[in-house]
């Protein structure tokens, strides 16, 4: 949980006196190490999903491997439509062109934009073209400011 002591005085919006310079400083202050902590929260949460990143590759690996094998060697069409794909690899949340979850969040399409773009770079020098729509970018958003407004404890 993030821990955080009201500062309603450093802010127009909130401040419902006259705030002293020293007050203002001292909130403003204060409001700067609160986003400090909410910004390591993320990098947590960035750190984690950076160790579980494609981990139905890993764990599935039979199944990864004989459908991969299956479309090299000509005996399977479609990779998309083959079991690994659809009924595991589906599991994994920042696929958003396959699949966006009802949660989605800002953490998904990052680990996206990393997945795309290195995937892209280190097979084969390019990236694929590549969008998400500004509707589920909003959606991202909002559910990422959820998400963290959970997280948070006001005391």
């Amino acid at each position: 949980m993030i821990r955080l002591r009201k500062s309603s005085k450093a802010d127009t919006r909130s401040a419902r006196e006259k705030v002293s310079k020293e007050t203002l400083l001292k909130e403003s202050n204060q409001h700067i190490g609160d986003v400090g902590d909410a910004l390591h929260w993320m990098m947590e949460r960035l750190e984690a999903i950076r160790y579980k990143h494609d981990w139905t590759k890993v764990k599935y690996i039979d199944e990864f491997f004989a459908d991969f094998s299956a479309t090299q060697d000509g005996l399977q069409g479609d990779f998309k439509q083959m079991h690994w794909f659809k009924d595991l690899h589906l599991l994994e949340r920042h696929h958003l062109n396959d699949r966006v979850p009802d949660d989605v969040n800002l953490f998904d399409v990052l680990e996206r934009v990393a997945d795309v773009t290195t995937a892209g770079m280190a097979r084969t020098g390019n990236i694929y073209p590549e969008s998400i729509s500004p509707e589920m970018l909003v959606k991202a958003y909002n559910n990422t400011i959820e998400l963290l407004a959970e997280q948070i404890v006001v005391d």
